[in-house]
């Protein structure tokens, strides 16, 4: 019996990752870096979970002296601390909206008595500058759990992030269904053993979501009595 819905964050509630790339660009000036994360570039960025793992990928790329690589990784704290901050006062501004069909959901999972979380692989900082912007103090959406993915050691595509989350929720994954946008999500939430549904984002459409159990442009008209039907044949066909 369907007990929990777990959900990705960026992409997945919300579409932020254009804010994100933007916050980043706005950091990388504050600090005199002059790079540009161009949308073509971001969109492959993205491959890699985590903000900071990010960073450091690209400095890995550029061409440049082996102490100045150093410099540019040691920077890399307070670079991605900087693009947090910006990244809150963007939200604050512009409110970027929860994707169509997300809060009619979480609402009917409340009303049904199901739990909500979280599971994500940004900072709690991001988690609940986005939550606060679009929920404010709405109680009757609250989140029982919020997992983020700066307290668990590896990243998505590693299970990591969802063990945390039903661990924290103490549910089997078989009565949980995860949410997610992202191929690196979806191998996340399948190893660690949930039903996963897949509302690709502008940023991850040309992935390859084949392992999911579900595809749709977004949660927009998806009931609970789909969700138990999808629960309940994935686990009977297992």
């Amino acid at each position: 019996m369907l007990a929990a819905l777990i959900f990705d964050l960026d992409g997945t509630l919300a579409d932020t990752e254009e804010t994100h790339r933007q916050a980043f660009n706005a950091a990388f000036i504050e600090f005199a870096l002059w790079w540009d994360w161009s949308p073509p570039l971001y969109a492959k960025l993205l491959a890699v979970s985590g903000g900071k793992e990010r960073l450091r990928h690209y400095i890995g790329t550029l061409r440049v002296p082996a102490a100045e690589r150093e410099r540019l990784l040691a920077i890399v704290p307070a670079l991605h601390e900087t693009k947090t901050r910006i990244y809150t006062e963007l939200l604050v501004r512009g409110q970027r909206p929860f994707r169509p069909g997300v809060l009619p959901l979480l609402r009917a999972a409340r009303g049904a008595g199901l739990k909500l979380a979280i599971a994500s692989t940004t900072t709690s900082a991001n988690v609940d500058a986005l939550v606060q912007a679009n929920l404010g103090d709405a109680r009757d959406v609250a989140f029982d759990v919020v997992a983020c993915g700066d307290v668990v050691p590896a990243k998505k595509p590693a299970p990591d992030i969802y063990r945390l989350a039903l661990s924290s929720l103490r549910l089997p994954a078989e009565a949980c269904i995860a949410f997610e946008d992202s191929l690196n999500g979806l191998r996340a939430a399948k190893t660690a053993g949930l039903v996963t549904v897949v509302t690709p984002s502008r940023w991850t459409a040309e992935e390859d979501f084949a392992g999911a159990d579900l595809v749709l442009p977004s949660l927009e008209g998806l009931e609970l009595p789909r969700l138990e039907r999808l629960l309940g044949e994935a686990h009977a066909s297992a």
